[in-house]
């Protein structure tokens, strides 16, 4: 984002149409991603941040494209490394302190550059109120197995060893079915049933509304995965 700024005051007022309105994409796509990538990490969505991470960096690149000395972005993008190591390596309080530093290092180049009213801060609220920020699919596998793992096999035969024997279908090979369907699953999770299967076996789960899509995510997931 500072590297943006960089730009606007090398170019000043007279910087033709397209060029303002490609930094000015630029400048909202870099805001919004920078506030994103703070929930996502914070809440240990690491595909999620590592995502927006790259499309910030991407979205520097750009811009360093359009400076007549590149090296005015390197800056950030040290920055922007500092937070890739921080989620490479899973550490949510070095995340939150590499984060603070490219949050710090941006306010830094607004002031130095004459845009001091420009400030960034961490957020406060979530920026998109339809995103769910937390890692959806390992919630869903983590429920799956404290839930079902007593008796199917949620992912590894050869890992995991359900208490009962014989075991229930797995659930590789539920979601291989044809008859297998997100909408079939919600239903099923959300029937009023006591008892299900051939010996009545099968007690309620009784999930949440999140909880049943977090299922559903992981199992649509690994449906997805059994095709590749």
């Amino acid at each position: 984002m500072s590297a943006i700024i960089v730009v606007l005051s090398a170019f000043g007022a007279a910087a033709p149409a397209e060029l303002s309105a490609t930094l000015a994409d630029l400048m909202t796509r870099l805001q919004l991603q920078h506030a994103k990538l703070w929930f996502a990490g914070k809440l240990s969505n690491w595909s999620l941040a590592n995502y927006e991470i790259q499309q910030i960096d991407a979205n520097l690149e750009a811009t360093s494209r359009l400076l007549a000395n590149p090296s005015q972005a390197d800056r950030a993008k040290e920055e922007v490394r500092a937070v890739r190591q921080a989620l490479q390596s899973k550490d949510v309080p070095a995340f939150m302190t590499s984060y603070a530093g490219l949050t710090n290092e941006c306010n830094g180049c607004h002031r130095s550059s004459g845009y001091a009213w420009i400030a960034m801060q961490i957020p406060l609220t979530l920026p998109v109120p339809n995103q769910l920020f937390v890692d959806q699919v390992s919630e869903g596998r983590a429920i799956a197995n404290a839930t079902c793992g007593t008796c199917h096999v949620v992912a590894d035969a050869a890992k995991e060893t359900p208490a009962f024997r014989p075991s229930p279908p797995a659930f590789p090979e539920i979601v291989s079915r044809s008859s297998f369907s997100a909408d079939g699953l919600r239903h099923f999770l959300t029937s009023g049933h006591r008892r299900l299967g051939p010996d009545q076996a099968m007690p309620n789960p009784r999930l949440n509304e999140s909880q049943i899509e977090a299922v559903v995510a992981y199992l649509e997931t690994l449906r997805v995965d059994q095709r590749r």
